[in-house]
């Protein structure tokens, strides 16, 4: 009798100690606040067959005549990324990617692309991608992904247009979280 009662006693300490385990991992694992804060800025200048100096993207399909929004048109960049609104500042990365034009009757947009680090501050990738509802004050895309500093990252890109010259050139600001 004693033994079984050993034995019982054992089992339940041994399932009392994995729940608890398998409790406080969940609890690390959730953290309320991000780990990393980055305000940048993103600046675009679309290629118009005269400034191959300057261009940062360029159009690889154009727009159909399906709407007056440039429906259809597919935008290739390596634009660079700084930590300010000036164009000329050094980059902290160069975001690489497309964007689409996808809706006929207002602007709207879906980006794809990866942000490559390579400064004093930070090394590694960050993905984003989702739509850009071009009409809202700011917009939430999908961080889904990282390396490096930035190694399995998952979050939230608000962006909200800083400054546009037409499509010739816009600059976004981008609140990561």
């Amino acid at each position: 009798m004693k033994e079984l009662i050993e034995k019982s006693f054992f089992i339940l300490f041994s399932i009392f100690v994995i729940c608890q385990s398998v409790l406080a991992s969940k609890k690390s694992l959730r953290n309320k606040e991000p780990c990393k804060l980055l305000e940048l800025y993103y600046h675009d200048i679309l290629f118009d067959g005269t400034d191959l100096a300057n261009a940062t993207s360029a159009q690889v399909t154009n727009k159909t005549t399906f709407g007056d929004f440039n429906f259809g048109m597919l935008v290739v960049f390596d634009d660079p990324v700084t930590t300010d609104q000036h164009l000329l500042s050094p980059p902290v990365a160069r975001a690489q990617g497309f964007y689409f034009y996808d809706k006929k009757n207002g602007y709207n947009a879906w980006f794809a692309f990866t942000m490559a680090f390579n400064s004093t501050q930070y090394e590694g990738t960050l993905n984003i991608m989702d739509a850009d509802l071009m009409v809202a004050e700011t917009r939430d895309l999908s961080v889904i992904g990282g390396t490096g500093d930035f190694f399995m990252t998952k979050g939230i890109a608000t962006i909200q247009t800083d400054t546009k010259q037409g499509i010739k050139y816009f600059r976004l600001k981008m609140d990561i979280k």
